[in-house]
């Protein structure tokens, strides 16, 4: 029996998992979540198929990702010492404009990568120093990269490009959009559990310390609330989401700040933490009866709103709202912020439902239907790890998964 490992590091936390090959589809037997990352109050938490539960409170914290990933690799290691390592499945943020699948991570490949590293500098640095990591603990596996870019780069042009001279454009300046394993995941499971909505007018919030919204058509995407890099569109944890460039200019000419020090705002001082001054985790604001939480709290769900009536724009329409991600998921108060009053535009909320957070919280008489799915990028990044151990088996379980049915060419909603 062979295994896959599946690492999955975001902003502060390092998602991860072990998975059984070869079956009809790769079997989770241990996952987890190393999470508040450079926190005192770091955590390990992993749960296996047989309702164990591994890890725990790290009492000296974890500084780092690197560290992180040391600790998730000796888990694996000491808990299931029997397992056979036939491939380690890697969530890469940036894949740039010319990569749409995964692909085999050689050390030309991990150099090509690391150049990328500019544009997504919150993610892509801890992305590649797990792939050296599980190198140097797993030399004989095959390493694969998947891209959170790819599932986007289905976009039409207009979506794709900003108003700048196209010289620009050519060099890689564009509309990337990100989260693209959990959209792959949702857009899967849609495509074998509600096909009449997969076939149609879909928007996926994926709601979490990193935050965005996804508008498909048939499956695939057509627009995203982030752009050039992982910073735009909602706001999130430390991210201040959608920015006016003329701020960053007043910043850099009048306060004198360096590029430095505004990337440090930008990405880690500002979001939930910088409006609230308390946290960056919403579950934190929820709790807060300080009027800069609330504020903060308010400020998430106005401009998920907003940018959920300029999907629907993009789409022409809409059949479906899909919420997903730790936020999308689990919290009930932004769900209903997010919808409410929203008859306009044909959703129509139980609230019942939505306290119970039940798979569908709209009420029958919607004319648009809001689900919440739980989203599994590990599963994404464990398949598509399968492809290159077992290829002839899992080709077919990834023709089935993936959309076929392309986008209008115009991105203007179904014809």
């Amino acid at each position: 029996m062979s295994h896959v490992i599946t690492l999955n590091a975001g902003s502060s936390s390092l998602k991860f998992g072990l998975f059984s090959l070869p079956s009809d589809d790769p079997v989770a037997i241990c996952t987890g979540i190393v999470d508040r990352i450079s926190a005192a109050g770091a955590t390990i938490r992993a749960k296996t198929s047989d309702g164990r539960t591994l890890g725990g409170d790290v009492a000296d914290g974890i500084a780092d990702h690197h560290e992180a990933l040391n600790h998730v690799l000796d888990l694996i290691v000491q808990q299931f010492p029997a397992a056979n390592i036939a491939a380690v499945g890697h969530r890469i943020v940036h894949g740039g404009p010319d990569h749409d699948q995964p692909i085999l991570l050689t050390p030309e490949s991990l150099a090509a990568l690391d150049e990328l590293s500019p544009f997504a500098p919150l993610h892509q640095p801890y992305n590649l120093s797990g792939v050296r990591a599980s190198v140097e603990r797993f030399p004989d596996a095959v390493q694969v990269a998947c891209f959170d870019t790819a599932f986007h780069r289905s976009h039409p042009w207009v979506n794709d490009t900003f108003a700048l001279p196209t010289e620009y454009y050519d060099k890689g300046v564009r509309r990337y959009g990100f989260h693209g394993l959990s959209y792959e995941y949702i857009s899967g499971h849609l495509a074998k559990t509600a096909p009449l909505l997969h076939g149609g007018r879909v928007i996926v919030a994926h709601l979490g310390n990193g935050a965005s919204m996804c508008g498909m058509i048939h499956g695939r995407s057509v627009g995203s609330s982030m752009g050039f890099s992982a910073i735009d569109g909602l706001p999130m944890g430390t991210r201040c989401g959608q920015l006016d460039p003329g701020v960053v200019l007043y910043l850099m000419d009048q306060k004198g700040m360096s590029v430095d020090e505004i990337t440090e705002l930008l990405y880690r001082k500002s979001g939930l933490l910088g409006l609230s001054g308390l946290s960056s985790d919403m579950r934190t604001l929820e709790k807060s009866d300080s009027g800069s939480s609330r504020r903060a709290i308010s400020y998430f769900n106005f401009r998920a709103r907003r940018e959920l009536g300029a999907l629907a724009a993009v789409l022409g329409g809409l059949d479906a709202v899909v919420f997903t991600g730790g936020i999308g998921e689990n919290s009930a108060l932004v769900r209903e912020r997010i919808c409410v009053n929203m008859g306009w535009l044909g959703i129509e909320l139980d609230h019942d439902a939505n306290t119970d957070h039940a798979r569908i919280i709209s009420t029958p008489l919607s004319r648009v239907q809001v689900m919440v799915i739980p989203t599994n990028e590990e599963l994404v990044i464990a398949r598509a790890a399968a492809r290159f151990v077992y290829p002839h088996m899992y080709e077919t379980l990834l023709d089935k998964a993936s959309p076929t049915a392309p986008p209008p060419a115009d991105g203007s909603g179904p014809e």
